[in-house]
């Protein structure tokens, strides 16, 4: 190992701020580590053991043994206090029990959105506040904007005092490598107790940063697998929890008409409310006439094992490529297309729950008039990394918003998370419902 890093001592620091950095073993929190130092926080480490199990990985090895081992040679280099903190038991319940779940009931979760929520925003963030840490760092690629303090009204009857500073999730400085998609449901309050040293940097910088230094881990490569687990045989790990059953691959006519189809196959757009529930009435029928009056071009081993819009994996031999336009838990059926420009492939459209929003805009409550379906003007993704696109925003009922696309968009699917922005700052998200 190279010699450890000179760098002030605790002695010399800023005893007074206190600050834990999320050290995973990877490069972006090592570098994070190294800036809030030479800042002159007092910095100490937390390494967190979530999933130990090696079952469905793409290589029979321990993904958290060496990220812990790089782990401690960092905070080893840089001088700091490394704390190994197991929370297996709760990313067992909240993440991955969520993760199996989902893929049950026919959706497409992201298990790092649940992860950032529940476990490193949540349950490391509360332990660093307990401990008397001032912030919690992680080498996230974000960003926090200090907002100028304004006027508002005093708790006393009269006069005015100034309201405390705000704060705003921002996007990264690098937005190929933005992860506010992940970490969109930080609280408000969460704001002023967080850190993210390398969300000002480009990753190629972060990276020659830490190769000048010496860090033991610079060379690392990028981890491309699930949160905490790895790189994994997505069919393989699956079937841990979820039975595959045989059924049928239906390739779908595109001139069929619309008394053919299955309601899940039709965008919002186009639909009155009344077809939409008459749809629904005759859905049984739907699909006993969609089984005959479409090919059966083959078979599948799992309905959990596809996408909306996936291409890849399907399998069958001729015709293709084939798109996933559908599926149907009830009859075990994978409907498919080999038009790639299948409009039923595009969503006008959406529904989200489970609404997390960091800067609330301003959006008038359902029932309130021709405003109320005006909603509010974002932009918005509904995969990392995709393209942020314009859309409308509006309140429906309770915890349910409406989105609305300027354009159809491609391959929408349900559990998928829909992150929103106002410019460069993240206002909130939810999930597809």
């Amino acid at each position: 190992m190279k010699n450890r890093l000179l760098l002030p001592t605790s002695r010399d620091r800023n005893d007074k701020t206190k600050v834990l950095i999320a050290l995973s073993g990877g490069i972006d929190s090592a570098v994070s580590a190294y800036l809030l130092i030479k800042k002159g926080f007092y910095v100490e480490a937390a390494f967190m053991k979530n999933w130990t199990s090696q079952e469905g990985l793409l290589k029979n090895e321990c993904p958290w043994l060496s990220d812990r081992r790089d782990a401690l040679r960092v905070a080893a280099f840089l001088g700091i206090k490394l704390h190994i903190l197991d929370f297996e038991d709760e990313y067992q319940k909240r993440v991955m029990r969520y993760f199996f779940d989902e893929y049950k009931k026919g959706r497409t979760p992201n298990p790092d959105v649940m992860c950032n929520k529940e476990i490193k925003f949540k349950l490391l963030y509360n332990w660093a506040l307990n401990y008397n840490f001032d912030f919690l760092a992680t080498g996230h690629y974000a960003g926090i904007k200090q907002v100028a303090s304004r006027k508002v009204a005093s708790s006393q009857q009269f006069g005015y005092r100034l309201s405390a500073t705000s704060y705003q999730l921002e996007r990264s400085v690098d937005e190929f490598k933005d992860q506010t998609y992940f970490i969109y449901n930080i609280k408000k309050e969460q704001l002023p107790h967080l850190l993210f040293p390398v969300g000002g940097m480009k990753k190629s910088a972060v990276r020659s940063l830490a190769r000048k230094i010496g860090l033991p881990n610079a060379e690392k490569r990028e981890s491309m697998g699930l949160c905490f687990v790895g790189k994994i045989r997505l069919k393989d790990f699956l079937e841990q929890k979820i039975k595959a059953r045989r059924g049928e691959i239906v390739l779908v006519s595109s001139v069929l008409s619309l008394r053919g189809v299955p309601p899940f196959l039709h965008q919002k757009s186009g639909m009155t409310k009344q077809s939409k529930q008459s749809l629904d009435r005759r859905a049984p029928q739907m699909h006993s006439r969609l089984a005959m009056t479409n090919q059966v071009i083959g078979h599948h081993f799992g309905l959990h094992n596809y996408t909306i819009g996936q291409r890849q994996g399907i399998k069958i031999g001729s015709g293709g490529p084939y798109f996933v336009l559908g599926k149907d838990l009830k009859h075990n059926r994978l409907y498919v297309t080999n038009d790639a420009n299948d409009k039923r492939l595009l969503t006008k459209e959406v529904d989200m729950h489970s609404v997390n929003w960091i800067s609330p805009p301003t959006i008038p409550p359902p029932g309130r008039g021709e405003r109320s379906k005006e909603g509010v003007k974002l932009v918005g993704r509904y995969r990392h990394q995709g393209e942020l696109v314009p859309l409308t925003a509006s309140k429906i009922k309770n915890d349910v918003y409406r989105v609305v696309f300027n354009n159809p968009q491609k391959a929408v699917a349900s559990g998928q998370s829909l992150v929103l922005y106002r410019g460069k700052e993240c206002v909130g998200g939810g999930v597809i419902v």
